[in-house]
Order: C-alpha cells, then sequence, then structure tokens
C-alpha cells in the first residue's frame, strides 16, 4: 500500500469513476493505480457483477482501515514523545530549559531582586 497520506478526494467525480476499470485494476493487483483512478470516491454501481461490486468494497474497506490504523499509531507515537519529553524535563530539570533560555526567577525571589537593584541605584 502507498505510505503517503490518505487523500482526501482526487477530484473524480462520483459518476465518472469507472467500476470496471477499477476492478480491473484491483484484479491485476494495482492499488496504486486504483486510488489515482477513484477507489475512495466510488459508489456501488448496480451495472457491475456482483464479483467486481464485492472486490471493490472489500478493498475500499480494507484499505481505510489501514489508513485509519496508520493515523492512530501516528496520534500514539506523538502521544509517547510528548510523555517522554516531560518525564525527562522532570527528571533532569537542568536540561529542561533550551540552551541560550534564562530561566525565570520565582516570583518572590524576583520581587527581591528589584528591591535590591533599587536600593542599589541600580534600577
Amino acid at each position: 500500500m502507498d505510505p503517503t497520506p490518505a487523500p482526501a478526494t482526487t477530484g473524480t467525480p462520483t459518476a465518472a469513476v469507472d467500476g470496471a476499470h477499477l476492478a480491473a485494476l484491483l484484479q491485476a493487483g494495482d492499488i496504486d493505480a486504483a486510488i489515482d483512478a477513484g477507489l475512495m470516491e466510488f459508489r456501488d454501481d448496480p451495472a457491475l457483477d456482483l464479483v467486481a461490486r464485492a472486490l471493490i468494497q472489500d478493498v475500499r474497506l480494507r484499505l481505510r482501515q489501514a489508513w485509519d490504523a496508520r493515523e492512530r499509531y501516528r496520534a500514539r507515537e506523538v502521544r509517547l514523545a510528548t510523555r517522554a519529553q516531560a518525564r525527562e524535563a522532570r527528571r533532569n530539570p537542568a536540561t529542561a530549559a533550551p540552551a541560550g533560555t534564562p530561566r525565570a526567577l520565582p516570583p518572590a525571589a524576583a520581587a527581591a531582586l528589584a528591591r535590591a537593584r533599587a536600593r542599589a541605584g541600580g534600577a
């Protein structure tokens, strides 16, 4: 199957999708060409024989399930990476802030520093 993201639509109007052509492509094992020909936009065509209709619907269902599974996997990987970063930040707070970024003082410390600077005339 195609490793690229699922296409939203190919812009092929539903009436223009040829079911017989799709069935021939799928029987030949050319799923990529069938997708390009409008497989996911195809709607049931009563003029097709039952075997071709079943083949198209089966491939569409399996492809949709595979794309959905891939999206769930990607979302899971993002969640796991975010959790790992948060866990690492808790374990090692010194490296949590990017290099060159000054760490903020707690509000009470910042207020005390501001008062000290004001008394020293360096405000």
